[in-house]
């Protein structure tokens, strides 16, 4: 299903609940994204792919409003940024999550205090009880728990992936954002990480967008993909969608040498 196409496609009652319209992005004379469109449903894992400098974390952090559109829309849970009160952003800001690439965990504070950096951004509460919440995320992460008090420095690739996770989820946002979560883990690691993510959305509600090259995670739990190129999305659905579009890079991606001992045999082009 192309981009395009893809709000006459049939979705049920399902709620997007994050919807990018026309959105135009640009340094300079550079324009990155141009009339973009995009929906996340509720509940959903959408694997964000596309070549590299194709805009995929400029994207994502303009969404964020950590980088400023010159055109289009961006409605998150129903709402606008740009019709919102300042306490109303307040609020938005408080139901989302981000897992940045490389964890961008502070390094002078413990996994527990990572944790509580938006508690004590957003949240007036005892220090007992951020305390309780925080080793709270820590266990729901998979993490043991000494791992609290240890330091960014002291932690492996894999824990340090678990503890930013645990801080994106300090808050219990509705929606998450995870950067590349599988970079740098070896395929047993990035598994287990697949199953982690998988298992939260299920138990929590949660709904993610996650941008990855990963495509052991896009077959395994994404129930959709969404390919960036041309400064726009080309093409969105599921796997069998990537199979069949027509465009040199998405079959490249999804039937080259990588990918063909996890495409069905059926699947294959040659």
């Amino acid at each position: 299903m192309t981009a395009e196409t893809s709000d006459v496609q049939a979705r049920g009652d399902a709620e997007a609940i994050l919807s990018v319209r026309d959105l135009t992005v640009g340094f300079g004379s550079n324009i990155v994204l141009e009339n973009l469109n995009l929906d996340i449903f509720r509940g959903e894992i959408l694997g964000f792919v596309g070549a590299s400098g194709t805009g995929k974390s400029v994207l994502m952090r303009t969404v964020l409003r950590l980088l400023p559109r010159r055109a289009g829309s961006i409605k998150i849970l129903g709402a606008e940024y740009d019709a919102v009160s300042d306490a109303e952003r307040v609020e938005l800001d408080m139901r989302l999550g981000v897992l940045f690439q490389h964890g961008a965990l502070f390094s002078s504070l413990t996994v527990l205090e990572n944790i509580q950096v938006p508690m004590r951004e957003y949240l007036d509460i005892p220090q007992d009880l951020m305390n309780e919440l925080a080793r709270l995320k820590i266990e729901l992460v998979g993490l043991a728990p000494e791992a609290a008090n240890k330091f960014p420095s002291e932690l492996s690739g894999g824990m340090i992936k678990r503890a930013a996770l645990a801080r994106a989820l300090a808050l219990d946002p509705d929606l998450v954002f995870l950067d590349e979560p599988t970079s740098g883990l070896d395929p047993i690691g990035a598994a287990e990480f697949d199953d982690l993510i998988a298992k939260l959305r299920d138990t929590l509600g949660l709904t993610v967008y996650m941008v990855t090259h990963d495509l052991d995670s896009l077959f395994s739990v994404c129930d959709r993909i969404a390919v960036l190129g041309q400064k726009r999305v080309l093409v969105e659905g599921t796997i069998e969608d990537m199979l069949a579009f027509d465009d040199a890079w998405v079959q490249a991606y999804f039937q080259g040498k990588r990918a063909r001992s996890i495409v069905p045999q059926d699947k294959r082009t040659s």
